[in-house]
């Protein structure tokens, strides 16, 4: 999703980033530039795929990214915050974000709250 110069990965009810071959990320230009390899973890498999493809839009966009997840999940916290480490330009860096959904709810309009917390368990931060 995307608002303004705003790029936006939401997770609400998937288990994981997606991960993809090692082929997929190596088609991608600048990721050497953007990425410190040794901090990606990258084998065969990319994990965080999802992830690594929407920085490298931010950085060939200048816009920002942010993931949206729930924070009862800190595995895709963590997962975020690996790949923000791996990015060597403090900038870009700084365009990157996180907010997770308990976060984002006390913002939402009621119906939208009571849906949540129905469907999916989701309260405000407190």
């Amino acid at each position: 999703m995307k608002i303004g110069d705003l790029m936006v990965e939401a997770k609400l009810t998937e288990t994981a980033f997606q991960s993809a071959p090692a082929r997929m990320i190596e088609r991608y230009r600048d990721k050497d530039e953007v990425f410190d390899p040794t901090e990606l973890r990258i084998s065969e498999v990319v994990p965080n795929y999802q992830l690594i493809r929407g920085v490298l839009a931010a950085y060939a966009t200048g816009d920002s990214f942010c993931v949206l997840c729930d924070a009862r999940r800190p595995d895709l916290i963590e997962n975020w915050y690996s790949v923000m480490r791996a990015v060597r330009d403090c900038v870009l860096r700084s365009r990157l974000k996180l907010i997770t959904w308990q976060e984002l709810h006390a913002t939402l309009p009621p119906r939208l709250q009571q849906f949540l917390e129905t469907k999916y368990g989701i309260i405000a931060a407190s």
